[in-house]
């Protein structure tokens, strides 16, 4: 079962990702961070940022993956998630802009049409994850129908990265990047797979609010199904689940997991 902590705030979460992943970075320098976009990620990021900075920790070695990317988009579209990763992780942690990598960067705002090129982008991207030696941790967000990256509802727990119709709900979502204009969302994005991120050494899921809540305890205590990809969460050795009260709200064992956490030796980390 994934480990659940229920936080006060985001910026306690941010605490917990920032000062587990510094400690790997100072064991493991040439760390492999799997990256994710979104509101949820951003405490994490600027927690991170704030240790590396305090502790003086070497980052030049760094490699990172990023979760998905839209189709269609150039790179230097501010919405794109090339643009956002560089925006919100590689710039504030100081990486190596070269070492940071998004499944879109070899399209590079390549249309869709292009099939040739568009579909061999989403091996291409699994090999270059494996040839790095695999990503140590893999930080999630999740939509309120349970999708982690770009992978709705339906999609295979085995995928791999691949290209993916978004679902209208989501396109609304995001349509507030794109100054509330749905026409102006993509409708195709790559996607790492459920499989891809399986992969991960250790997936670290941030939730906050009510909206999440159902998600939330569809991922920890609901049935394993591709109807909600995060709850293939369950199957992996080393999943962290971090929600805040709201997120956590419709949780049955919600006690169990206070009271574990609680009593988690000093010396194991999240």
């Amino acid at each position: 079962m994934a480990e659940v902590i229920i936080v006060k705030n985001q910026e306690e979460a941010g605490e917990l990702y920032g000062r587990s992943v510094a400690d790997l970075i100072k064991a493991k320098p040439d760390a492999v961070l799997g990256l994710a976009t979104g509101s949820s990620p951003l405490a994490a990021y600027q927690a991170l940022a704030k240790i590396i900075k305090e502790e003086s920790i070497d980052v030049s070695q760094v490699q990172g993956f990023a979760l998905d990317e839209y189709i269609g988009l150039p790179l230097t579209h501010p919405e794109s998630y090339h643009a956002t990763i560089h925006r919100t992780v590689v710039e504030p942690l100081g990486l190596g802009p070269a070492k940071v990598h998004v499944p879109g960067d070899v399209l590079n705002g390549t249309p869709l049409e292009d099939g040739e090129k568009v579909a061999g982008a989403g091996a291409a991207y699994d090999a270059a994850i494996e040839a790095a030696g695999g990503i140590d941790v893999q930080i999630l967000g999740i939509g309120t129908d349970g999708h982690v990256g770009f992978n709705e509802p339906g999609s295979s727990l085995a995928s791999g990265t691949r290209v993916k119709t978004l679902t209208e709900q989501t396109r609304i979502d995001n349509a507030r990047f794109f100054d509330n204009d749905i026409n102006q969302v993509p409708t195709h994005c790559i996607t790492q797979g459920i499989g891809t991120i399986m992969k991960a050494r250790h997936l670290v899921l941030l939730a906050f609010g009510a909206g999440k809540a159902e998600a939330v305890a569809e991922t920890v205590e609901g049935g394993i199904s591709s109807f909600c990809p995060a709850s293939a969460l369950q199957m992996h050795p080393h999943a962290t689940i971090i929600v805040d009260e709201e997120a956590a709200s419709r949780l049955r064992n919600k006690d169990y997991y206070r009271y574990s956490f609680e009593h988690k030796p000093a010396w194991q980390a999240i």
